[in-house]
């Protein structure tokens, strides 16, 4: 299977500059400085080679949210394909394709929410559901009264959890939209966390400790430390370089997740390092779902893990947990 992606660049790096500014498209907002960084500061932590060790067999599996998986890596939720990649292909198919290749590849899957109710969000919950359940539903900082009716679908099928891209409420077409996007406050992430009843609930787009701690006192599960992509803010600090503060004061207190750049199983070594539990991986793994269905996203999960192995092994780490700040440079 080979589709076309007319609004990609299929650059060798995916680092935000050949689509600065494309909004729809995949670049990120005003002069795309914020997408530029995540991948920018990344590349400047390195991996402290040590193989003075007897490490054999490398065991990369972690639980998250009381999932076994086989990797830290989880699938970012993306809407709109055909807007934001241009290739011919519904949202729903894009979700089954997704979903059914982090099935086979036992990680979990975030699925999207866009304006468009039946083909941005029923449908790919249903793909999601259709592919076993084994991740969250993403719903966008809507105004209450539609978050409540987003809550209807969530009922209807057997998902993971729940989470809410706060960051999206900076958005400009779902600010103007006709049920608009709005910021949340802690008393909202309250109301919608009980939404949510015994289902995992997760707040993406947190950038500060201050937030993360709001995040936690509101009774979230777990936090996505993103910057959505460098989508909704020109000029924020990439992901990487508030991790650690933000992981620091959670103190392990709810699940830590980040976004924002990550191409290779180095990256992924070095936010776990970091002190992250998984990371979420959107543009490189849509673009494959885009091109070539789940064989194309089976294999760019499947080369993320080769790399990330490699990286354990060069480091003399035989698990997740022997990943620690003392195996990666600043």
């Amino acid at each position: 299977m080979k589709r076309e992606a007319t609004l990609c660049r299929q650059c060798p790096v995916c680092n935000g500059f050949a689509c600065r500014g494309e909004i729809p498209g995949l670049g990120g907002i005003g002069q795309g400085i914020s997408f530029i960084n995540n991948v920018k500061e990344l590349a400047k932590i390195k991996l402290n080679l040590d193989v003075l060790n007897d490490v054999k067999d490398i065991d990369t599996s972690t639980d998250l949210f009381g999932e076994k998986c086989d990797l830290p890596l989880c699938c970012a939720p993306i809407a709109g394909i055909r807007n934001n990649y241009g290739t011919d292909i519904s949202d729903y198919d894009y979700n089954t394709e997704l979903a059914k290749a982090c099935r086979e590849e036992n990680i979990l899957c975030f699925v999207g929410d866009g304006i468009d109710f039946e083909n941005y969000f029923h449908l790919p919950a249903k793909a999601l559901h259709e592919q076993g359940g084994k991740g969250f539903l993403t719903i966008k900082p809507w105004q209450m009264e539609t978050v409540k009716q987003r809550f209807e679908t969530v009922k209807e099928f057997d998902v993971l959890g729940v989470a809410m891209d706060i960051d999206a409420a900076g958005l400009p077409l779902l600010r103007n939209a006709k049920t608009p996007v709005e910021n949340k406050d802690i008393r909202a992430l309250h109301e919608i966390k009980k939404l949510c009843g015994d289902k995992p609930f997760i707040v993406k787009g947190i950038m500060t400790k201050e937030a993360a701690l709001l995040a936690l006192e509101a009774g979230a599960d777990g936090i996505i430390v993103s910057n959505h992509g460098g989508r909704v803010l020109d000029e924020t600090p990439a992901t990487i370089e508030v991790l650690e503060e933000i992981v620091e004061a959670i103190n392990g207190r709810l699940t830590v997740l980040v976004d924002g750049g990550f191409r290779t199983g180095n990256d992924i070594f070095k936010a776990i390092a970091l002190g992250a539990d998984a990371v979420l991986v959107g543009r490189p793994l849509a673009l494959a779902c885009a091109t070539e269905g789940t064989d194309g996203v089976r294999n760019s999960i499947q080369k993320l893990k080769k790399e990330f192995i490699h990286a354990m092994r060069m480091t003399g780490c035989e698990n997740i947990s022997a990943i620690t700040h003392t195996k990666v440079r600043k």
